[in-house]
């Protein structure tokens, strides 16, 4: 008779949970979590003009990823149609068949209830605005049914990720963080346009709007840079409200410089080279801009 190690035993009985677990990491793609969470940090440090409290950015963090998963979860589940039409996104794992629809929907169920229950860590103020949050998570997978302005939804969905960190921190809504949300909403609406010109053939065939589909690569081009010149122009302004020095600057120069890349590397649509700009240069992107805004937090408070 075969003696099977409790180590091995262990191992056989673990795989299947962490196949599980990984389907539904790759469904959010987690690692994009990376764009939000740095910006959402630079509004809490900003707001605080110091070092918030750990338990404070604890729970900012689980805000922050309850709510990008939640968000993720229902693009798929209210995609999956399309995905499943286009040979690009057919293999997600929703159109694959490697996870049902109410395994989703329980994931998002969970999604919402653990950022509920986060906000109710935080000021009185938040436990009340969640719903102003999640209301465009289900807005925005329709508007690119309607019109090619579904990349600027998409950026201000984003862009409240700084904005809901300052108030969560002051218990305060205010005017002053939205220019950092602003500078967010246009950063990540210009690369989302980048990133629509991998499925303008499948749009144009399908009636899926997106501005490389309706308007053109070279007007998508244009408008990519104008967008990221006032994402650039916004972060300037936060920082002259913010009262930071040059150490801030210094970060928003390098920004500026990502984004010359970003824009230079995608110039003339070249698909081939979208992954470069989408995910290398945007995560450095947002990880600089914070690491020198804490710096100037640090160094020049």
């Amino acid at each position: 008779m075969k003696v099977i190690a409790p180590d091995s035993l262990w191992r056989r009985s673990t795989a299947p949970l962490l196949t599980y677990a990984r389907l539904f990491v790759g469904l959010v793609k987690f690692e994009h979590t990376i764009f939000a969470l740095p910006f959402a940090y630079s509004g809490a440090l900003l707001a605080e003009q110091r070092m918030p409290a750990f338990w404070r950015m604890f729970w900012i963090t689980v805000v922050m990823v309850a709510a990008r998963s939640l968000a993720m979860a229902l693009n798929r589940l209210l995609d999956a149609r399309i995905d499943a039409l286009n040979p690009r996104t057919a293999g997600r794992e929703i159109p694959s068949g490697r996870l049902r629809r109410g395994e989703v929907w329980l994931f998002c169920a969970v999604s919402l209830g653990v950022l509920i229950l986060a906000t109710f860590q935080l000021p009185p103020v938040t436990r009340y605005l969640w719903p102003l949050v999640v209301a465009p998570f289900v807005i925005y997978p329709f508007t690119k049914r309607w019109t090619w302005l579904c990349h600027m939804v998409l950026g201000c969905t984003i862009g409240l990720g700084p904005v809901g960190a300052w108030v969560a921190v002051t218990g305060l809504v205010d005017w002053r963080p939205f220019f950092l949300g602003g500078a967010v909403a246009f950063w990540i609406a210009g690369f989302d346009i980048i990133y629509a010109a991998l499925d303008v053939d499948f749009d144009r065939r399908e009636g899926i709007h997106s501005i490389p589909a309706d308007l053109g690569p070279r007007v998508a081009v244009w408008l990519t840079r104008c967008f990221h010149l006032v994402a650039a122009a916004l972060l300037v302004v936060t920082g002259v409200i913010a009262a930071r020095g040059p150490l801030y600057y210094t970060g928003v120069g390098l920004c500026v410089a990502l984004l010359a890349m970003e824009n230079y590397i995608t110039r003339n649509q070249d698909v081939s080279r979208v992954n470069l700009a989408f995910m290398t240069l945007n995560s450095v992107l947002s990880i600089v801009y914070f690491l020198f805004t804490l710096l100037s937090i640090l160094v020049e408070t």
